[in-house]
């Protein structure tokens, strides 16, 4: 699982420069992506440095403790170590977004503007300059001010209300699910208004991104449905409201399948599976609606047959006649797993602490221009910085300053 692709291969945001400001994972996430297809990206943090390497496991190795997440999140990035509590770091600041396309940042709203930093500012002698603001509750609004985290945004969203089991608790996602969200929205505005303002003769603009309306937004027909007949979604566990069958299953050597009956064709065909054909015509299962009725019954068909069968065999059986179904892997299995192998969709990297960093491979796939990892996160707090002073900027890197505010 080495890296692919051509170090000759042209990557389409070459050229495109990028100013990282934020930590954590949203807003490094929406740079991330933008240094895989080519960006050049700085990624400023404190000198006693992003949270994100605090975040997850670590490895102790001769070279010291590396934190492994930071690998990922941070690579293509050129690290400068600043403290936005100093002025010559924020004058440093207005330097690079001279040179910068797009600024990511996700202080609290008011923070930047406080420091002499906000987009009049920065834009003043860049009036190009595409500013990404991330934040737990957006701009504006009655709570603007808050503190916005991804597990608040999970929560203020929607979404940890109709996740989990009918008598439990509302559920949260065991990882960054809204900061992930955002960042791949994030991202996706950042471009278009690259785009207007490179392709259409547009200029600079704001992207005003909060953390909870990325995810709100994906989380299906609930506000029309409330609107129209006052239904309010409730939690169903692993069941759809939608559709039927749609759970996951049991097989009898204790793995784990799932699957989604998201058309009757393909109920049918599971039904053909479990030796149940006849039930195609019945009056309890020929259509959504009906099935929906009834979704205890034929979960419990679906349930009975898959709990007699091992994995092997419930996999064969549905994919010889086309009806959906996938293991629910956990990671060990994703990294054996050929599918992923055949696509690469996990990639070693080499790296410079750990020999190589086992990592997801870049997102989307494009034909002729696909992305790639250059280079994993580095380890040292502001790697870069002397490089970026002299390269970017034309002057010699100050002295250290002693203490920390």
């Amino acid at each position: 699982m080495t890296a692919p692709g051509s170090h000759t291969t042209p990557l389409p945001l070459e050229g495109v420069r990028v100013l990282d400001l934020s930590s954590l994972y949203a807003g490094p996430l929406i740079a991330t992506t933008l240094g895989d297809f080519g960006a050049e990206v700085v990624k400023v943090e404190h000198p006693r440095g992003d949270d994100a390497r605090r975040w997850g496991l670590s490895k102790m190795t001769e070279r010291g403790d590396i934190p492994l997440w930071w690998k990922v999140i941070s690579r293509n990035k050129r690290l400068l170590s600043l403290d936005l509590h100093r002025e010559t770091d924020r004058e440093t600041v207005l330097d690079l977004c001279r040179w910068a396309d797009v600024v990511v940042e996700n202080f609290r709203p008011g923070r930047l503007e406080s420091w002499g930093l906000g987009y009049e500012q920065l834009s003043a002698d860049n009036p190009g300059l595409v500013m990404a603001r991330v934040s737990g509750f957006g701009q504006t609004g009655p709570l603007s001010a808050q503190p916005g985290f991804g597990t608040l945004a999970e929560a203020f969203s929607g979404f940890a209300f109709i996740t989990g089991t009918a008598d439990g608790p509302p559920t949260l996602p065991p990882f960054g699910l809204a900061d992930g969200v955002a960042a791949l929205a994030g991202t996706y505005a950042v471009m278009m208004a690259l785009y207007w303002r490179d392709a259409k003769g547009g200029r600079g603009q704001v992207v005003d991104l909060s953390l909870y309306e990325p995810l709100f937004s994906i989380l299906g027909p609930q506000a029309i449905e409330y609107a129209q007949t006052g239904t309010v979604q409730t939690r169903r566990g692993n069941r759809s409201q939608r559709t039927s069958p749609r759970n996951t299953y049991r097989t009898r050597d204790e793995r784990w399948v799932a699957l989604s009956g998201g058309t009757q064709q393909v109920v049918n065909r599971m039904l053909v599976v479990i030796g149940r054909p006849e039930l195609c015509e019945d009056a309890r299962f020929r259509d959504a609606a009906a099935r929906r009725r009834n979704a205890d019954e034929l979960d419990a068909l679906i349930a009975d047959w898959i709990a007699t069968h091992d994995l092997d065999v419930v996999l064969a059986r549905f994919r010889e006649i086309e009806a959906p179904l996938a293991p629910v892997y956990s990671i060990d299995q994703i990294v054996e797993d050929e599918q992923y192998r055949a696509r690469q969709s996990l990639v070693e990297v080499p790296d410079e602490d750990l020999g190589t960093a086992l990592m997801p491979n870049v997102l989307p796939r494009l034909s002729l221009t696909p992305g790639r990892i250059r280079f994993p996160g580095r380890t040292p707090i502001g790697a870069d910085t002397d490089a970026i002073y002299r390269d970017l900027l034309g002057r010699e890197p100050p002295e250290p300053a002693g203490g920390e505010p």
